[in-house]
């Protein structure tokens, strides 16, 4: 706790000192804000600009202070704890309205960069591309666009396919992105779909073929009477997300969902979604040569709300509440670290067990079961560190049952967001509070918690 101490003031007195700085300086907050704004990177394709065709990029930096579960490793060495630096995101998108009709989007980048992702691979070859999709409008408005390539687009939830570069926790609730890295490529699937808005409705019907488990880069799991993604079969994904706009609508020009408008717009939605994929998973029968098949059923439902308090002072607050009902197969679990600062585990001291690595950061993040979670944010007026921009504290919470635990498991996280000029310049201290496993003989138990503090910097241009 020392260093989780020592981590808070020194960015503390990193940010007086820069707010001592700026405070000489003789503009007004409105004048400086116009003059440092930067145009998007958008090249004209007709006169109006209605046709066009635009670049961003983002990077997100964290610095990290991580308490680790039992038993965990760096490079074979035990650590109780590890500082390391890191690039969870960084991604060049590219994506264009070139006639009334089409677009075309593409994402390149990498995620999860830190000293050890790579360990015994190349480090060199990280990156990759998130999306590539082309759309059509088939009506004369917005109510019914069809696409199809590599796309985020999908059923679930708002979570499952978000807005990254606007989001107000520091991070999103990847349990959302229910098959991460399983049978997609982070939560992107070769699909086609159908989306629009028909009066206040928001629809997304996908059909997606989702990638084998056996190209996901990982060890295969051995079949056992708890079940896990079928490496023999091949079925296609269907998926549908529903949600009725009370008040302003979203724009749905990418597939990504945004985080927070920060009291630009009046938002509340309620939302639905759903993921079904036949004979997904499998387990052992009653003996070792019977193999059972059964389907991937996954649902959620969802409240947001985002909504400005005083517009002229620029105060707003931001609230999720989502229910996720999962159901991929008997007994399924499955750990995850995000970008994992460790890379192994003693057995003599902690155990790994079939549901997945369990040392670092990681917790059971995926499983059969039912799950809560809620996050709410509360923006401070627009001028409340002059021309230094303001803050937004915000807390979240997820509450899990998942079945083969046998116990609930929460996770809290808090944190503060500096947003020097809104989501393109921001910094975000987050500390996170988790549960820690272990899993002997195929008994999963409750062996304590352990904290976690990061410190990102984002751009977002």
């Amino acid at each position: 706790m020392k260093s989780i101490l020592t981590f808070s003031l020194i960015y503390i007195l990193h940010f007086n000192s820069f707010s001592q700085a700026d405070s000489l300086a003789k503009k007004s907050a409105k004048e400086i804000k116009k003059a440092t704004e930067i145009p998007p990177l958008k090249l004209k394709l007709n006169e109006d600009g209605s046709h066009f065709f635009q670049i961003t990029f983002l990077n997100q930096t964290w610095l990290r202070f991580n308490e680790n579960n039992p038993g965990t490793t760096l490079e074979g060495d035990l650590k109780n704890h590890t500082i390391d630096i890191g690039l969870r995101r960084t991604r060049i998108q590219m994506f264009g309205q070139l006639s009334d009709r089409a677009f075309v989007y593409f994402q390149f980048g990498q995620n999860n960069f830190n000293s050890q992702f790579a360990v015994g691979a190349n480090r060199k070859v990280a990156v990759f591309f998130h999306d590539a999709l082309c759309e059509y409008r088939l009506s004369a408005g917005n109510q019914l666009v069809v696409g199809g390539g590599l796309t985020i687009a999908n059923g679930l939830s708002r979570f499952s396919q978000p807005s990254i570069g606007t989001i107000m926790t520091m991070d999103v609730p990847v349990f959302a992105q229910a098959t991460v890295d399983q049978t997609d490529e982070f939560s992107r699937k070769l699909s086609v779909y159908a989306k629009g808005q028909i009066g206040k409705i928001d629809y997304r019907l996908i059909f997606s073929d989702p990638f084998p488990i056996a190209s996901n880069g990982q060890p295969p799991i051995t079949i056992s009477t708890q079940a896990n993604f079928a490496r023999k079969g091949h079925n296609k994904q269907y998926q549908g997300f529903f949600q009725y706009q009370f008040f302003e609508r979203e724009v749905s020009t990418t597939p990504y969902m945004t985080g927070t408008y920060l009291g630009k717009k009046k938002i509340f939605n309620l939302g639905t979604g759903i993921i079904y994929q036949p004979n997904a998973m499998w387990k052992q029968g009653l003996t070792e040569k019977d193999t059972v098949y059964q389907p991937m059923v996954l649902w959620a439902a969802e409240a947001f709300l985002d909504v400005p308090l005083n517009k002229e002072k620029g105060t707003a607050i931001s609230a999720y509440l989502g229910y996720f009902n999962y159901n991929f197969g008997t007994d399924y679990l499955r750990y995850n670290g995000l970008m994992n600062p460790a890379t192994g585990i003693n057995s003599t001291v902690g155990k790994v067990g079939k549901s997945g690595a369990t040392f670092g950061n990681a917790y059971p993040m995926f499983g059969s079961g039912q799950s809560l979670y809620g996050q709410f944010g509360y923006l401070f007026s627009n001028d409340l560190l002059g021309e230094n921009g303001t803050l937004m504290p915000y807390i979240s919470a997820t509450y899990a049952d998942w079945n083969r635990l046998g116990m609930p498991m929460t996770v809290y996280n808090s944190g503060i967001n500096w947003l020097m000029n809104s989501h393109k310049a921001k910094f975000t201290l987050d500390w996170q509070n988790r549960p820690v496993y272990s899993e002997i003989n195929g008994t999963v138990k409750n062996s304590g918690r352990r904290n976690c503090l990061i410190l990102q910097y984002q751009i977002f241009i």
